[in-house]
């Protein structure tokens, strides 16, 4: 019996030593994970939204689906203007003699292609739609739409992905722990967003860690 006792509380001791390491090294991977993962998605989501802008800033509204929006950014232009004051001469009948009039005169300098602006060379816009690593090719939720503020009809979007996509393969734990999230420090929520419905904004609900180069 005393051999078998050893071998038992040998064992033990093994089975007892590897839980502590994974108690104390599982939550260490998890924010490693994590802080690589919704790097890569938060930086999809800032070309959906330098491409949503782009888009507003052509026609007035975003697009609603992402067809037309890599479309958009395959063939769309910018129109480069110069913008210059100006002065005319008017008869004015209540005076009966001429006078000056000031102007603003708009000046169409050229034309510059969407994605050579916000893409280079790169064409990587082609496939901004995909989540990065997702388990079954995720793609990321968007929707546009036109919303009133105080009798303005502003135009809005949001993209999103849910954190369980993302973070698939992760503890289940950890993840619950992480879509419970209420800090200034981390991304809120069960979802990484940008834009938003219900209010005239296009930030997104990550924190400020994720907007700085990293070495």
């Amino acid at each position: 019996m005393k051999p078998f006792l050893v071998l038992a509380f040998g064992l033990l001791s093994i089975f007892l030593g590897y839980k502590i390491y994974q108690s104390i090294n599982s939550p260490i991977e998890f924010k490693k994970v994590r802080q690589e993962r919704f790097s890569q998605v938060i930086s999809k989501l800032k070309d959906i939204r330098n491409s949503q802008e782009a888009y507003k800033t052509v026609n007035g509204k975003f697009a609603n689906d992402f067809n037309s929006l890599v479309k958009f950014v395959d063939t769309g232009s910018y129109t480069i203007t110069q913008q210059r004051d100006s002065s005319f001469m008017r008869f004015d009948k209540t005076y009966g003699i001429e006078l000056q009039k000031d102007t603003v005169v708009i000046d169409t300098l050229g034309f510059v292609k969407v994605k050579d602006s916000l893409f280079k060379n790169d064409d990587r816009y082609k496939n901004m739609m995909d989540v990065p690593g997702a388990q079954n090719n995720e793609k990321f939720e968007m929707k546009a739409d036109i919303i009133d503020k105080s009798g303005y009809k502003a135009p809005v979007f949001e993209a999103k992905v849910k954190k369980n996509v993302v973070l698939f393969d992760q503890p289940k734990d950890l993840l619950d722990r992480e879509n419970a999230h209420q800090s200034v420090e981390e991304v809120n929520g069960t979802e990484i967003k940008v834009g938003s419905l219900v209010d005239v904004s296009t930030n997104g609900n990550w924190p400020p860690i994720y907007d700085r180069k990293r070495d």
